[in-house]
């Protein structure tokens, strides 16, 4: 543990709390993209089997705890209890294309040919690009609300805060983990064009748009 992975995590969290206070104050879905959701609880799910075969920490445990109870709980949200305001004809990106490609993937390259270790890193894979869904339909619809935009800037935060975790740990324990790495930075880099946007636009009170 260190300051970077801290701060991660609870940017991660931040991230979490601002989609489903915003969900459950409006009681709406409006502007959330439900397979984004889909994708996130497929990557939690396949990463944190592990919970099944090994302890490392009571932190490490609450937080994967924490991290799959809200992704099915904000999909629990999206799909029954605020249905109607879920926006599915903008929603229309082929998650397919990203779950299969991210399978196969993983099992050509990973640390270990066994089962738990690919389905870590398909999740790995997957959540590099879990956010296109939501990403394509802010494009679509041309505009983010201010709160949706500070979710995915929260979202982006967490993932760009692991990038220093990554160097901050090889520089002190001469560790690396080259799939977690470019898989990171590819998901970092998704974020850039709406981290430009949100610096210069929602932070001045400005709606965010994205080019379609």
């Amino acid at each position: 543990m260190n300051i970077f992975r801290l701060t991660g995590d609870i940017s991660h969290l931040i991230a979490i709390i601002i989609l489903l206070q915003k969900i459950w104050r409006t009681r709406s879905c409006a502007g959330i993209s439900g397979k984004s959701q889909i994708l996130f609880a497929i990557v939690y799910t396949t990463r944190y089997l592990d919970l099944l075969t090994a302890y490392v920490s009571l932190y490490n445990t609450f937080m994967k705890f924490i991290f799959l109870a809200t992704s099915y709980a904000t999909i629990y949200l999206i799909y029954m209890k605020f249905k109607a305001t879920y926006d599915q004809n903008h929603d229309t990106f082929r998650i397919e294309f990203l779950v299969a490609p991210a399978f196969v993937l993983a099992l050509l390259i990973n640390h270990e040919f066994s089962i738990l270790e690919i389905l870590w890193t398909f999740s790995i894979y997957l959540e590099s690009v879990a956010i296109l869904p939501q990403l394509f339909m802010v494009s679509k619809t041309g505009e983010a609300e201010s709160i949706t935009s500070h979710y995915l800037f929260a979202l982006g935060s967490y993932r760009a805060l692991y990038i220093f975790n990554w160097i901050y740990r090889y520089a002190t324990e001469s560790h690396y983990d080259l799939i977690a790495i470019v898989a990171g930075v590819v998901q970092t880099v998704l974020y850039c064009d709406f981290f430009y946007l949100y610096v210069t636009k929602v932070l001045h009170g400005k709606k965010l748009q994205l080019p379609a």
